[in-house]
């Protein structure tokens, strides 16, 4: 089993692209993984939400530290102004 298969793997590229809003061409770039798996993966993870509540936790969790690093970016923005 690669590296690529570990679902440690696909769940750190899940996290990269969700909860650090990180672009699928970045991650292609820097890990070597296809945009097509990347996309599948993050697709699996939203279907896993319908049916596990631990899942829908986690997946919030992250849409929700997405949000505040961005709004923490918009705040430093404006202090640095």
């Amino acid at each position: 089993m690669s590296q690529n298969d570990t679902p440690e793997f696909k769940k750190k590229m899940v996290r990269l692209h969700e909860e650090d809003g990180r672009s699928y061409k970045s991650i292609t770039a820097e890990y070597g993984v296809s945009k097509a798996a990347i996309c599948a993966w993050c697709n699996q993870l939203r279907k896993e939400c319908q049916t596990s509540p631990q899942t829908k936790d986690d997946y919030d969790s992250m849409k929700e530290n997405l949000r505040l690093k961005k709004e923490n970016e918009e705040l430093r923005k404006e202090v640095a102004f």
